[in-house]
């Protein structure tokens, strides 16, 4: 289902035009308007889930496989030096379009954009550590 005021779900439909790299019945790959590096394009699912709190498992899985197929591709097209793959959640999390979306991000080592993905690294006692684990551990 669409959102009627979702950019992603307009772009997705084909109702805003894109550079469009893929498309089948579930996704639409298209060209970042304003690209981190050379080739930086967007997974968007068709239908609309926010974040990926929302969206369907085997939905995410199939863009998986996608990013997967699509990063390998674009290697071999480019000539990358490496690759990211980003989903972020929330805009703390630097979400912006709340449609989930999957970010394919070629890194080149001459980029000029050398921090994509930088952050500071915080310091955990090895009890806080523990403590952190038994909470996130599944059953």
């Amino acid at each position: 289902m669409m959102e009627k005021d979702c950019i992603f779900c307009k772009i997705a439909a084909g109702e805003i035009p894109a550079r469009t790299i893929y498309e089948d019945n579930e996704f639409r790959v298209i060209l970042d308007a304003s690209p981190a590096s050379k080739g930086h394009a967007l997974i968007l699912p068709k239908e609309h889930y926010a974040n990926i709190y929302e969206i369907d498992e085997e939905i995410i899985a199939k863009a998986a496989k996608l990013a997967k197929r699509l990063a390998a591709h674009m290697t071999e097209t480019l000539g990358c030096d490496g690759f990211n793959i980003v989903q972020n959640n929330g805009e703390v999390a630097g979400q912006t379009v709340f449609h989930f979306h999957m970010h394919l991000i070629p890194r080149y080592k001459e980029m000029k954009n050398d921090d994509i993905l930088h952050w500071t690294h915080e310091a955990f006692t090895d009890e806080e550590q523990d403590e952190i684990c038994a909470k996130l551990q599944m059953k």
